[in-house]
């Protein structure tokens, strides 16, 4: 079907509503999380069992739904009974009493932690209560492949009325008055942006989308797009009217496979309903859209290096006297925002600037989606309004710390962002109040560490990333990044010197002033912040040569606790490299001169016999 104008969008999304309302569904997360735990087998044999039972029930893969920890996840509505960690043995059960008979499985259903008491929906589990899902609000309810599921659910109603309704000018106005910053990182305000590119002189412009998403444990733009790929799709429609663009590009990780699939695949269904390509829904709006893989290389998050890459050439960033807005890709007025900030531009015009610009704090407006990963009971996916505490995002939705252990820091904005230690734990998310704390926002990433974390081996941790994933084209973040480098190195080995502490603060600062882009200019956050918060830690390796968390194997030993090895040989018979001497029943004993502290020892005891000192 090929829409040719407003009128004939609506009449189409009143059939298709009507058509599917009365329909149970069954929605089964079909992201790259879920699917690691072979959600992909669950649906074929989901499908072949309700086919076998003349069941009459609409079952749809769906993007990620968050609870990444739970997953395979399963919700069935209009009932909103939400299944976690399914097993194909758990299909024919599901099909027999719960979407035959309506009958709630027990076994299935999340438990919380605090209580104990097993929660049937899914909106009652803490980990989605105190979350607010605008953008993500769709991800576990459409079919990702299926254009006509995201027209249900209003999906280019934004589009149309920008069509009909809107001038450029007022769409820049609209997006200018909603308080929208970047998400990718930077936080600049995002209708500024927009104003630079639709002025800029040039024959032609574009408008690109960032999915170049780099962070360690971050994959927020990765299951957006999985999850709701017209969103990100009509918000650069949006954009290219405003700006007065008539090409795009998406530029996306080529280690996101489903991603770069359900993306290409949204854009043939977009250009066979008319929603891109010449002259779209009647308008005088031309505009299509090409994705580019990207080769996976972390500077290649920077606009710059962006282009570069984008136009075939090495991933290397220049010189920021001349922006993208006025020259980017091709040399020509580019606008680069990232995918959630674009999959927003439909909620600011559909439900107008005001009421968006009411969520979140006065300099940081609406939601932000966070991977929340690390020490945590509930890792996954978070959407939240700014101004949140990172103790309700840690413990109330995060579910706290695993084992009975203690929060000690909280990294985040990615390999380049700062760690934050629990007294701040009641402080706001947002743009300036993570700066403030020596940290930033980033793309989203949080990463919870307990007390058996070094903080020395983290900063050295990232570093070594980042020294890695520098270009090298400009001296300070070159030589700069390594020399950190090295004195980490040395001092989580035990041969670090108090002076190196003065040093690195000398040379992280340096590299912060005088480095060519935002790579270089960020990647001493992770040392600085550690050095501002855990300085305790650092002496202690550097004076007392020791690692307290008993991570830096330089600085620790294993040995045997006389009193509580009751000789089961355990640890003997696990140990590949035979330092474990010992009689069954008697006291063991570790050759330190074999042992490599593989901790194999450690983790195989079940007597806590085994110790690091």
């Amino acid at each position: 079907m090929k829409l040719t104008g407003n009128e004939q969008l609506v009449s189409v999304r009143t059939h298709l509503t009507e058509k599917k309302s009365t329909l149970r569904t069954v929605s089964l997360c079909g992201g790259t999380g879920c699917r690691a735990s072979e959600s992909e087998k669950l649906l074929v044999l989901l499908r072949k069992t309700v086919t076998e039972k003349n069941i009459d029930i609409t079952i749809k893969e769906t993007g990620c739904h968050g609870l990444c920890e739970n997953g395979p996840l399963m919700v069935i509505r209009p009932e909103n009974i939400f299944y976690q960690r399914i097993q194909p043995s758990d299909i024919d059960e599901i099909v027999e009493k719960s979407l035959k008979n309506g009958e709630v499985i027990e076994r299935l259903l999340y438990e919380d932690p605090e209580t104990g008491r097993k929660l049937i929906k899914e909106n009652d589990i803490p980990f989605y209560e105190k979350q607010q899902r605008l953008v993500f609000a769709q991800n576990g309810h459409i079919d990702p492949k299926s254009i006509e599921d995201y027209i249900i659910t209003g999906g280019y109603s934004a589009l149309t009325r920008v069509l009909s309704d809107l001038s450029p000018e007022e769409v820049i106005g609209e997006v200018e008055k909603s308080g929208l910053r970047g998400r990718g990182g930077g936080g600049f305000p995002t209708g500024k942006k927009w104003k630079s590119c639709r002025i800029a002189p040039g024959s032609s412009k574009y408008v690109v989308c960032n999915a170049d998403e780099g962070d360690p444990g971050a994959y927020m733009d990765r299951s957006l797009l999985e999850g709701n790929p017209h969103s990100v799709i009509e918000g650069m429609l949006i954009g290219a009217f405003a700006i007065g663009a008539r090409e795009g590009r998406i530029y996306v990780r080529a280690e996101y496979p489903l991603a770069v699939e359900n993306i290409i695949k949204a854009i043939a269904d977009a250009r066979k309903w008319g929603l891109l390509g010449e002259k779209i829904l009647g308008s005088e709006l031309s505009f299509d859209i090409e994705v580019t893989k990207g080769g996976g290389a972390f500077v290649c998050g920077e606009s710059t290096a962006l282009m570069q890459s984008l136009q075939g050439y090495s991933g290397e960033p220049r010189t920021k006297h001349i922006h993208t807005t006025e020259s980017g890709l091709y040399n020509l007025p580019t606008n680069l925002n990232n995918v959630e900030t674009w999959a927003n531009i439909p909620i600011i015009i559909n439900r107008g600037a005001a009421w968006f610009n009411k969520i979140g704090t006065p300099g940081s407006k609406g939601t932000k989606i966070f991977s929340l990963v690390g020490k945590v009971r509930n890792t996954g996916l978070i959407e939240v309004p700014m101004g949140m505490s990172l103790r309700e995002i840690v413990f109330d939705i995060g579910g706290g710390i695993p084992g009975g252990r203690e929060f000690k820091a909280i990294q985040t904005g990615g390999p380049s962002g700062g760690c934050i230690p629990g007294q701040y734990l009641d402080r706001s998310v947002d743009f300036d109040e993570l700066t403030s704390l020596g940290s930033m926002m980033g793309s989203g990433g949080l990463i919870v560490m307990d007390e058996d974390t070094c903080m020395v081996e983290v900063a050295r941790f990232y570093l070594s990333f980042l020294v890695e994933e520098s270009c090298g084209k400009c001296t300070p973040c070159r030589e700069g990044l390594w020399q950190l480098l090295s004195i980490l190195t040395r001092i989580t080995e035990g041969k670090g010197k108090e002076e190196d502490l003065a040093a690195l603060e000398e040379i992280g600062e340096m590299v912060k002033d005088s480095s060519l882009c935002a790579l270089g200019k960020t990647a001493p956050n992770p040392v600085l912040s550690t050095l501002r918060y855990f300085k305790d830690e650092y002496m202690e390796h550097i004076v007392d040569k020791k690692c307290s968390p008993g991570v830096c194997r330089s600085l620790f030993q294993y040995k045997i606790d006389n009193e509580k090895c009751t000789g089961c040989m355990l640890c003997q018979v696990k140990c590949p490299y035979q330092a474990i001497e010992g009689r069954k029943k008697e006291v063991h004993t570790i050759d330190t001169a074999k042992c490599v502290k593989c901790g194999i020892c450690f983790e195989v005891c079940r007597f806590d016999a085994v110790k690091k000192v």
